[in-house]
């Protein structure tokens, strides 16, 4: 971020529209008969529900550890083979769930092989999108992929597990952007990241911060009903909007605790109503 950066209520956008993606997402599960199995290494419960927080802290820091890691061994390459790689194994998972979910009602001949031909139709098309166009394509893509995949794991996650996750993240945040991996990153530019970030005019955010939005609102959906997502919703894009305050003033800014913060708070609360 530059240190003219003003912050706007028209940067919300993007943001809002990876979230519609995450809810249209949330709406197929809920109206198919597919079932999701939990992505969780420990059971539902206070002791296992922590464990599973800590899991997820783990793996993000490791991972962004190593992305810096290889952008200071001038592994740039490297890190777009790699992250190719996850990408479209996580597009086609994706679009195969997705798809299964929008024909879960219909029964016919050939159906597992028309799904999986046409999520790798859409892989392929991903794929050139991200790591071939240098267009607003790519960005278009990334918002629709941080929806799906939020929504995904939203529906994978247990409540408490869910919960204790987006709030180990959001202060481990705090840590990676000041302290740690993530702040590195981010100064040597999100833009050679391909698949990784989006722009949207004087903004960079990850594709994390996308993942996670949509991983609570999705949870709120699926679990606690279109008023607790909508006050979620509501929630994420006014933290949003005083991360990008903090921006005119720090330059860079953890995405996560303001909106994880009030989209929880305001998500549980219409709960309640």
């Amino acid at each position: 971020m530059g240190d003219r950066f003003e912050a706007r209520i028209v940067y919300l956008a993007p943001i809002l529209a990876s979230l519609l993606v995450g809810m249209f997402c949330a709406f197929l599960i809920l109206n198919s008969a597919i079932e999701l199995y939990e992505v969780t290494p420990f059971p539902e419960g206070v002791a296992g529900s922590f464990g599973n927080a800590f899991y997820f802290v783990i793996l993000v820091g490791v991972g962004a550890s190593l992305i810096y890691l290889l952008l200071k061994w001038k592994g740039r390459k490297l890190i777009n083979w790699i992250t190719g790689f996850v990408l479209t194994i996580a597009v086609f998972m994706l679009s195969v769930v997705y798809l299964f979910a929008v024909f879960s009602q219909f029964t016919f001949f050939g159906l597992d092989v028309f799904v999986v031909a046409l999520a790798l139709a859409i892989t392929a098309l991903a794929d050139v999108a991200i790591f071939q166009n240098h267009t607003k394509t790519a960005d278009f893509v990334i918002l629709c992929l941080g929806g799906a995949l939020g929504t995904f794991l939203g529906a994978s996650i247990p409540s408490l597990s869910a919960f204790l996750i987006l709030g180990f993240l959001a202060v481990y945040d705090v840590f990676a952007v000041y302290h740690g991996p993530v702040g590195k990153i981010a100064r040597s530019g999100l833009e050679h990241l391909r698949g990784l970030s989006f722009s949207f005019r004087d903004i960079q955010m990850g594709l994390g911060d996308l993942t996670f939005y949509s991983m609570l609102s999705g949870h709120m959906l699926l679990f606690f009903g279109f008023f607790s997502c909508l006050a979620s919703v509501v929630g994420i894009l006014v933290g949003c909007l005083l991360a990008f305050k903090m921006l005119e003033r720090k330059g860079m800014f953890p995405g996560l605790p303001f909106p994880i913060f009030f989209g929880l708070v305001l998500g549980l609360a219409a709960s309640l109503l």
